[in-house]
């Protein structure tokens, strides 16, 4: 019997994808990650040129750095995985620095009350805006996007850990933040979607295997609060976007995505969720039989295995999700430690499980 499907997800079987970390690209290429890494045109156009000729080069066979003979007009470094630009926006400062993504230091403000519309009017948005008009001048166009990060990512960004403490103190200031951080995503990501037809590559560059374009929302740091602080403030905003913006998905990165997987069964609409590593993937599916389930190999865990555990870890995830058709896998900001036999053995484990699994679904 054929596998179901999402048919909001129009990918092939058992999409995979990989990012290297910052300092893997500064201390095995040079490139450095200062500001005009990520604003200055010509900068961005040649470097994500280099970065797609390395993965040719190492990773080619496995369809990686198609572009590496191109130069394409890319806004956002879409090789990378860092969310900085609209807590910038709202008042953080970050440090750029030369072997690792953008640093934003919390700003740790006295005041939950911000004006959306001002954070379109800030250098740091400004600075994007040059970026993309000197590209389109330039290519006719532009690709790729900004990781807009997400809700209480931003938040704590703003407020630092005492943002926890507002949502118990001050409920009704903290949902207000809440929903001003949720406007100026909306903003932002519409504004980037004009430009380019993507929101979320550089959230996760799985994404990318996906002919529609899906909406990602980070929630990183959702691994520190309650489900039951999540359902009060969190969940409505999700439920609303997944209304809005399909593919909806879910970035969750920390270690127990599974303690949320009934309340994000609750939304109308979870297209794809990130599962973050070491994730109960079979319990999530149980809750979530629709959901495209992105595996997320751990960056730590794969340079501590020989690549035969590794592909026995692969095979193990990609059966408890239990859909080909609904699973993807990927390892995502790997440092300099890990080897081209590492990571390869990721790539040709899922071609095994392709071939495996192909019979099953004609």
């Amino acid at each position: 019997m054929p596998y179901h499907r999402n048919a909001m997800l129009p990918n092939s079987m058992l999409p995979v994808d990989i990012v290297l970390a910052p300092d893997w690209w500064f201390h095995h290429e040079g490139i450095t990650f200062d500001e005009d890494f990520f604003f200055h045109p010509a900068r961005r156009v040649e470097v994500e040129r280099q970065m797609e000729r390395v993965l040719h080069d190492r990773f080619g066979r496995f369809g990686l750095g198609e572009d590496h003979d191109r130069d394409l007009p890319v806004v956002g470094a879409v090789h990378l995985a860092a969310g900085y630009l609209i807590s910038e926006m709202l008042g953080c400062r970050v440090d750029y620095l030369e072997d690792a993504p953008p640093q934003v230091v919390p700003a740790n403000c006295d005041s939950l009350a911000f004006d959306a519309d001002a954070a379109f009017d800030t250098p740091a948005f400004k600075r994007l805006q040059r970026l993309v008009d000197s590209l389109k001048a330039k290519y006719g166009r532009v690709q790729g996007d900004v990781n807009f990060s997400g809700i209480l990512n931003i938040a704590m960004d703003l407020r630092g850990q005492t943002f926890l403490m507002d949502m118990l103190d001050t409920p009704e200031e903290a949902s207000q933040l809440i929903e001003t951080i949720g406007q100026v995503i909306e903003r932002f990501t519409q504004y980037i979607a004009e430009a380019t037809g993507s929101t979320s590559i550089s959230v996760n560059r799985n994404v990318r295997h996906v002919a529609a374009p899906v909406f990602l929302h980070s929630e990183c740091s959702h691994t520190m609060i309650s489900v039951a602080d999540y359902e009060r403030f969190l969940l409505p905003l999700d439920a609303s976007w997944s209304i809005r913006h399909r593919p909806f998905g879910i970035h969750y990165c920390g270690e127990d995505p599974h303690r949320y997987a009934e309340s994000f069964a609750r939304l109308p609409h979870l297209d794809f969720l990130d599962v973050g590593w070491p994730g109960d993937v079979a319990e999530i599916r149980r809750h979530l039989p629709d959901t495209f389930l992105n595996i997320r190999y751990s960056p730590v865990e794969i340079i501590k295995q020989t690549p035969d555990e590794i592909r026995r870890t692969v095979r193990r995830l990609v059966h408890d999700s239990a859909n080909p058709y609904l699973t993807g896998v990927c390892c995502i900001n790997m440092d300099q430690q890990v080897t081209d036999q590492q990571i390869a053995a990721i790539f040709e484990e899922v071609e095994l499980l392709r071939e495996e699994y192909a019979p099953k679904s004609a």
